[in-house]
């Protein structure tokens, strides 16, 4: 196996951007006998399974054509596996804080404090966090990392269940 997974960025970036999402990682692993390559794409609004089917289709005409440019590249068989990234995924890019407006996350701050609140904007400088209804803006660099929390019932969520909870009580 020749292909690193540099190589495949390079050569897989510009096919998934035409599709309209991101490329976020690729690695490439050995099973046994054959690679893996994982390819793991977003896009603003998410990415649906049409959206995973769209990319696996261009990546894997992409990677026969290497296959058969280079049979080394990838070994003697390969498994391609396009998923979106998970949400224990790091928030790392201004675009990973911007598609998770609305979260609740964690951030790591380079002072060696942390915040947790919920994404109330983000831009390619910085982004804002509702700290219980306190904005604080922290530009990039003073974020070591940022990881979204899980929750079972967001607060807005609550709420709502309780205003429609009273309206039935009221008819």
């Amino acid at each position: 196996m020749t292909a690193s997974a540099a190589h495949l960025q390079a050569l897989l970036a510009p096919l998934v951007a035409e599709t309209g999402s991101d490329l976020e990682d690729v690695s490439v692993s050995k099973a046994g006998k054959r690679s893996v390559v994982r390819v793991l794409v977003d896009r603003d609004g998410g990415i649906d399974l049409d959206d995973v089917a769209e990319v696996s289709r261009l990546v894997s005409d992409a990677l026969d054509e290497l296959d058969a440019q280079d049979p080394k590249a990838l070994g003697p068989s390969y498994t391609l596996e396009v998923s979106s990234p998970g949400v224990d995924r790091p928030l790392t890019a201004p675009r990973h804080w911007r598609r998770n407006t609305g979260r609740l996350v964690l951030a790591t701050l380079a002072d060696g404090t942390s915040a947790t609140g919920r994404v109330a904007a983000a831009d390619e400088q910085s982004l804002t966090l509702d700290l219980d209804g306190s904005a604080r803006t922290l530009r990039y660099d003073e974020v070591v990392r940022g990881v979204v929390q899980i929750e079972f019932t967001r607060r807005d969520q609550e709420a709502s269940d309780q205003e429609a909870s009273d309206q039935e009580d009221t008819a």
